[in-house]
């Protein structure tokens, strides 16, 4: 009897320490747990208070596109956002925005708006890079401005914090910077093939011929955001360009009306387009 009630007593007092360390483990499994969230919790709440520095970082970096007529009344036509990368005299923007012919006869050109406000600085353009099957275009002036850092080559992941900068609806709200937040929803081909050939348009045609893929985000552009710079939240570098004609003109081509989803050129195409040489005069 003596034994027995000895034993039991060894078994609970095993038991006891088995429940112990179990307890122990739990409870620093739980503080890891805490602690992990809680770092995670700061580093979004860190991107979120990175993103006001960043702006105020990245500002002078945004330029407007225009043309510019002596003769006419105002002498300046907005047209749409750009930025600048290294080495400072190089501006990349949409090749939409800057494609349409010019009135020689009225002295017209595109030129690069730098600054804000009411008093912008008018840069002339000496020289261009286009690619139009990604509606981009890099375009050189003389003087340097302060230079955005462009990412790698990759694609992101979906689902990483974005935002863009530029000038919304340029030609009603002048030369006043907006930024607007945008998730990555999805990396996507920039056209896909429809049920009926009869809506097939000419410019989804031409990209499925050559697919390449392209960013769709949960983020609002407006007309004059073209050109502006897609940029991560938490390190400033550009993924991409804001595109909505190239993309609207295939890929919803077939709807009656605008989606209000916003796409954007991914930044591996203008590394492409930095690589070869400039072709020459603006016009």
């Amino acid at each position: 009897m003596y034994q027995f009630t000895q034993d039991a007593n060894a078994i609970l007092v095993q038991s006891g320490s088995a429940v112990m360390k179990m307890k122990l483990n739990m409870t620093q499994s739980s503080r890891f747990l805490l602690c992990a969230v809680a770092l995670l919790a700061g580093t979004c709440r860190a991107d979120a208070q990175n993103l006001p520095e960043l702006i105020k970082k990245l500002k002078p970096s945004v330029v407007a596109l225009a043309i510019y007529n002596p003769t006419a009344a105002p002498r300046l036509k907005l047209l749409g956002s750009g930025f600048v990368v290294a080495p400072g005299n190089q501006i990349v923007t949409n090749y939409h925005v800057i494609s349409a012919p010019l009135t020689s006869s009225q002295n017209e050109s595109y030129v690069v708006l730098s600054g804000h406000g009411q008093q912008p600085k008018v840069h002339q353009i000496l020289s261009k890079r286009v690619a139009p099957q990604y509606d981009m275009a890099v375009l050189e002036i003389a003087e340097k401005l302060p230079a955005v850092r462009l990412a790698s080559a990759d694609y992101v992941a979906e689902g990483t914090e974005l935002a863009f900068t530029g000038y919304p609806i340029t030609g009603v709200l002048g030369l006043y910077p907006a930024t607007h937040g945008a998730l990555l929803s999805a990396v996507t081909p920039v056209a896909i093939p429809a049920d009926n050939s009869q809506t097939i348009s000419a410019a989804t045609l031409r990209q499925l011929r050559d697919p390449f893929f392209i960013y769709q985000l949960d983020g609002t552009a407006y007309p004059g955001n073209s050109g502006s710079m897609l940029y991560r939240q938490d390190t400033g570098e550009v993924v991409g360009v804001i595109n909505m004609v190239l993309v609207k003109s295939s890929r919803e081509a077939i709807l009656s009306d605008p989606s209000g989803i916003s796409y954007a050129i991914p930044v591996r195409h203008l590394h492409q387009l930095l690589s070869q040489q400039p072709t020459g005069a603006q016009q």
